[in-house]
């Protein structure tokens, strides 16, 4: 099956393993040893497609521990009070 150009831009929300791992900022090995201890979400399997939720990815790197608190609450938080 073709896939048609898309006039709309927008980032796909599937994405295959290079790419979950780029989208991250990583190097494959890397992604698959945090998927493995569970920083990072499992795939979903469509079909004979194994795809990386985008969201799911969001959510789990947001969730790491960091030096700073960058997680998605505390910047909420941290507009609200702004």
């Amino acid at each position: 099956m073709t896939v048609k150009p898309d006039p709309l831009s927008y980032p796909p929300r599937g994405l295959s393993r290079e790419e979950a791992a780029r989208y991250i900022g990583i190097g494959t090995t890397k992604f698959d040893q945090m998927v493995t201890a569970n920083q990072l979400p499992r795939p979903k399997r469509l079909g004979h497609r194994v795809v990386w939720d985008r969201v799911a990815l969001d959510l789990a790197f947001s969730a790491l521990p960091g030096d700073d608190d960058h997680s998605i609450e505390a910047l909420l938080e941290r507009t609200r009070i702004a």
